[in-house]
């Protein structure tokens, strides 16, 4: 297919002229049926090289994406299109997957959104069996490498589906990736042969800067005062969101927050007001930011330190997706050297107090040695640290090294959708006389879409039923919340839970083994990112856009010029200059004079200093024995 048609497309429907950096050449990549990464920063347009060649091949594009939201963001976009697309997810009901999955296999579908824990499900194995798939996308690439930021054990299971459809080429995507990751991703992939291509991480636009400010309150107000435009400040904790969004309001500042936790309908709408300017600061913990698409972010805070460069870089990159200058602040202190290496023992707590979690586990669900082989149990984290007086964010780190040891399979947050079921019969519904209108349009609503709401619980979309009648998505939630208090319907908000399954009888906690790639090798991958990420606050002598360029890999750069480090040494070089020019001054009358008399010049020693050096060299002037002269 001749490389017009591509285009063609592009400008059909998404009505771009042309195809933007790396775009064209990762399409025509995998259009000629070769395993191709693309490395591309934030907003470099990823969706469209897997998109265009979709459209362009017969067949069904399989998407795999750890982002629930995003995916169904994406599906929507796409629909409005006039593209065929769908998602599979755990809010699907049994007839909703099967419907979809029925829609891939008869080709009513071209990209198809999978999570990747539903990769393994028997239904979808067996119906992919039966599917032409043109090609395979993973998006997030690097959450297959356990050498990177954001290992997913899920997504391992891919190379399952690649052992089903050997004949379909894979298209990773990533826009963080190390050397190491970019090997790793490919040898996980069992791509054929290495085939990258690589985008500059280098943002042109994007002023980056670190504060060292012992109150970062202080110096975060003073730099939104000065600095106009939206903006995003990053905190580690959910509390800290809560904490200064409330003193940014008290300062006269429009600002909210958001995070994981948040109820799902305060999140939405959290979201707009800020999309729609009518909030101007989104103060948010990591929760906050994939898929989201606000080109105009002027400022990206930081007040805590991410653990690893990538995850700053990313985070960071939100700012300034229009091209315009944008501005990425690291907020630091002494202190937060101490609280960066401390996640090394919280991230990685010692062996024997994970086979004490592992043991806690067993009398929390009364399981007993040699039993619980596939038991699945919804995991109450504050029950659990109170019983046993454990720390959760250990807790979930010891988990998580049980799950990639395999003696447990450790989901910290299931997305449960919001289910639905009509308690009372469908005639007493008419004869209801006591609802509001908007009450009766929602019992109507509720009605048309979904089947067998009498019989058992349905999930429910809340978003789509707030656009049906014309109302919010909190008010739906409302509306919910009052049909269920009348005892008209039962309503299960959605909600987020844990679960733990053991894949193995449990074992005596003494006989616990844990293989070196599964804690020694990660403990001392992640020490070495909180050591990046501690040299990249604190150095003061290198460009700081070229220490982040270097770590991805680019050596090939030049200073930026607009970081506080370049801007530092800028004016520095013009105190140096002003300090050699009065140097000269001095000497102007052609007299010898003695090196003290370098004191009458009004300026820090160090300039003089560095301009005395600097004019020697340049044979300018000549000092012997104590005495300057002009050459």
């Amino acid at each position: 297919m001749r490389s017009e048609h591509y285009q063609l497309l592009l400008k059909k429907y998404w009505g771009y002229d042309d195809f933007r950096g790396i775009q064209r050449e990762i399409i025509e990549s995998i259009m000629a049926g070769r395993d191709t990464l693309g490395l591309m920063p934030t907003g470099g347009g990823k969706s469209i090289t897997f998109q265009v060649p979709a459209l362009a091949q017969e067949g069904v594009c399989i998407v795999i994406t750890p982002l629930i939201a995003l995916m169904k963001d994406q599906v929507q976009n796409l629909r409005k299109r006039g593209i065929k697309a769908a998602a599979i997810h755990s809010g699907l009901s049994h007839d909703e997957l099967l419907i979809t999955l029925d829609n891939a296999v008869f080709g009513a579908v071209k990209l198809l959104y999978v999570s990747p824990e539903r990769l393994t499900s028997d239904i979808f194995l067996t119906k992919l069996q039966h599917m032409r798939v043109s090609f395979i996308c993973v998006d997030e690439a690097h959450c297959i490498s356990q050498w990177g930021y954001d290992f997913r054990p899920s997504y391992l299971q891919i190379a399952e589906i690649r052992r089903l459809l050997p004949d379909a080429p894979v298209l990773a995507l990533t826009a963080t990736a190390t050397p190491a990751v970019v090997s790793d991703i490919q040898q996980r992939l069992a791509f054929k042969q290495e085939n990258v291509f690589r985008m500059s991480f280098e943002r042109k636009n994007l002023a980056y800067v670190v504060r060292h400010a012992e109150d970062k309150f202080d110096e975060l107000l003073h730099i939104l005062n000065n600095l106009k435009g939206s903006a995003i400040v990053y905190a580690r904790s959910r509390e800290r969101t809560k904490e200064f969004a409330e003193l940014l309001c008290k300062a006269g500042l429009q600002a909210t927050y958001f995070h994981a936790g948040l109820d799902n309908a305060v999140k939405d709408q959290r979201q707009r007001d800020w999309q729609a300017d009518k909030v101007r600061i989104m103060v948010a913990t990591n929760a906050f930011g994939m898929g989201i698409d606000k080109p105009d972010v002027r400022i990206v805070a930081h007040i805590d330190c991410p653990s690893s460069i990538e995850a700053y870089f990313q985070e960071a990159g939100r700012a300034g997706r229009d091209g315009q200058k944008a501005y990425a602040v690291l907020l630091y202190n002494p202190s937060d050297q101490h609280k960066l290496e401390k996640r090394i023992n919280d991230t990685f707590p010692p062996l024997d107090y994970v086979r004490q979690v592992y043991e806690h586990l067993a009398y929390f669900y009364q399981v007993g040695v040699g039993s619980g082989y596939n038991a699945i149990f919804e995991f109450n984290i504050e029950l659990f640290c109170k019983t046993y007086h454990h720390f959760p964010i250990q807790v979930v780190s010891a988990l998580k090294i049980l799950n990639r040891a395999g003696y447990i399979d450790f989901t910290e947050e299931e997305d449960n959708q919001a289910r639905v079921k009509f308690i009372l019969e469908r005639d007493d519904l008419y004869r209801l006389k006591e609802n509001s209108p908007n009450e009766e349009r929602l019992i109507t609503a509720l009605l048309r879409n979904y089947s067998g709401l009498f019989n058992d619980y349905r999930y429910i979309d809340e978003a789509y039923l707030a656009q049906l009648i014309g109302v919010s998505r909190p008010q739906v939630y409302m509306l919910l919340k009052g049909l269920s208090q009348k005892r008209i319907i039962n309503f299960i908000p959605q909600k987020r839970t844990p679960y733990v399954r053991y894949m193995q009888r449990r074992e005596e906690q003494e006989h616990l083994h844990f293989p070196k790639e599964v804690y020694d090798d990660l403990r001392t991958r992640f020490s070495e990112r909180i050591k990046a990420m501690i040299d990249y606050a604190t150095s003061e002598g290198i460009c700081r856009s070229r220490l982040l360029l270097d770590y991805f890999g680019e050596t090939r750069t030049k200073d930026c010029g607009q970081c506080d480090v370049c801007v530092s040494l800028k004016n520095n070089q013009k105190q140096v200059d002003l300090a050699a020019e009065a140097i000269l001054q001095l000497l102007s009358d052609g007299k010898e004079r003695p090196i003290t008399a370098l004191r009458s010049i009004n300026m820090p020693y160090e300039y003089i200093d560095e301009a005395l050096n600097e004019l020697q060299m340049e044979e300018r002037i000549a000092v012997v024995d104590g005495y300057i002269s002009l050459n």
